[in-house]
């Protein structure tokens, strides 16, 4: 699962601070900064500039968005279309072929191979093997992936057949993403997810057959009807399968999903497991893992391997590299300007079918907004080297924010020694929360998306 917000406008968020006990509507992921609410359709003129201009000499990477899932599950927040027939599929797909063509004729893509590609969405795996094969076919009369260190694909058990699977393959996909999310049928089904757990067994033989050099696995810690019995179980599935790694993400409210929704107008309690309990939940599964061999990634992956490539878009797009995101309502980076397309289907299929680029609103960020946005990025890992900022930015983060840090650490949150900040496990166990004190004063407290 690839945080991609939808463009919606909702109340002011209220982000889980870091002692927060209750889960409210309104927490979410940080995934950048400054906020999303930040960008603008009046700075479109920021990012056409950019995409005229020659590149510098970061990594650039591709993300697709694949906006179809068979049902909308009661926790997503990201643009997805439930229900939409064959025609409507082949009238988005040729649309994104077209921006494809059109962003590979921009002087920003400057010859670059891609570092990385990134099919996300929705469910990229709602397309058929041969809608799949003809996607990639008209994408590849344009780009190609070949030189690509990392191509993932995002998965719904219930999607997959064997055919599509060894179709995966066959195109050139290196690393699956497959949501889980949780093993017990009543709780997938409460929570609206449209596979069942007899349908990721069947799915899991197929990619084994296939011999995929790296799968993912999504589980989520939180999810309404979840319970400590239920929790370990999902662990010791998880186990039993052995992928190469596992993204457990704690359940979050934000304004555009259905539980949200009807907690608001019914003015109900949340079911969603409290913050405490769910950070009980990951910190035990990441011994579990530990103890399996698995190394901690970041503050929501282990992996088995850490000498293997693995989660380039994620490594690539924290360190700043250019994204070209294509889709739509998705979001890119391009020559330090962020921009995302048009959100609505009307808005995204005319601007192509017309010749344009559906590009819907961009902002420039400030060489200080720039420094932040990694530095809360790349926290997640569980570390930052003072090192690193001072060559790439000229700043000393560790005077900079002395006082954070020292709070942090004061906390139980951190360690610093000279030259590095490293998180402890309740750190990374709420590293979210510690995320916006790093924020300049006008944007603390204001709509993220």
């Amino acid at each position: 699962m690839i945080v991609e917000l939808s463009f919606v406008l909702e109340p002011r968020s209220k982000h889980m601070s870091v002692d927060s006990t209750k889960t409210e509507v309104g927490s979410y992921f940080i995934s950048n900064y400054p906020p999303y609410s930040q960008w603008k359709s009046e700075f479109l003129p920021q990012i056409q500039a950019a995409m005229q201009r020659q590149p510098g000499s970061v990594p650039l990477g591709l993300y697709l968005h694949i906006p179809f899932c068979r049902k909308r599950c009661k926790f997503c927040y990201f643009k997805v279309f439930t229900g939409k027939n064959a025609n409507e599929i082949e009238t988005y797909v040729e649309a994104l072929c077209k921006e494809i063509e059109l962003v590979s004729q921009q002087p920003a893509m400057g010859g670059r191979p891609f570092r990385f590609v990134y099919f996300g969405g929705g469910t990229p795996s709602f397309l058929s093997p041969k809608q799949l094969t003809s996607l990639v076919d008209r994408l590849r009369a344009n780009i190609n992936w070949d030189k690509a260190e990392e191509v993932t694909f995002e998965c719904e058990p219930g999607t997959l057949s064997e055919s599509k699977v060894q179709t995966l393959r066959e195109l050139g996909v290196t690393r699956l993403s497959l949501g889980i999310e949780n093993f017990n049928d009543a709780i997938l089904e409460e929570n609206g997810r449209a596979h069942l757990s007899k349908e990721v067994f069947r799915a899991w033989e197929w990619i084994e057959a296939a011999d995929f050099p790296n799968v993912n696995i999504d589980l989520i810690s939180g999810m309404v009807g979840e319970s400590w019995d239920n929790w370990k179980d999902n662990v010791a599935k998880t186990l039993e399968l052995s992928p190469e790694s596992v993204t457990i993400y704690q359940m979050e409210l934000p304004f555009n999903t259905v539980y949200s929704e009807g907690i608001l107008k019914q003015a109900a309690d949340s079911q969603v497991a409290d913050w405490t309990t769910k950070r009980e939940w990951v910190k035990f599964a990441f011994e579990q893992f530990a103890e399996a061999g698995y190394s901690q990634s970041s503050a929501y992956t282990m992996i088995k391997d850490p000498s293997k490539v693995s989660f380039s878009y994620r490594d690539n797009l924290w360190k700043g590299s250019d994204l070209l995101a294509t889709g739509i309502a998705s979001f890119g980076h391009l020559s330090g300007v962020h921009y995302q397309n048009l959100p609505e289907w009307h808005q995204y299929i005319g601007a192509l079918s017309e010749g344009r680029l559906p590009l819907g609103r961009a902002f420039t960020p400030t060489a200080k907004q720039a420094l932040i946005r990694e530095l809360i990025l790349l926290l997640k890992r569980g570390y930052l080297e003072a090192d690193y900022f001072e060559k790439k930015f000229g700043v000393d983060i560790l005077a900079e924010y002395a006082d954070t840090w020292q709070h942090y650490a004061d906390e139980g949150y951190l360690l610093q020694d000279a030259d590095r900040i490293e998180l402890t496990t309740e750190g990374l166990l709420r590293v979210d929360g510690l995320l916006p004190a790093f924020f300049e004063a006008e944007f603390r407290g204001v709509r993220y998306t």
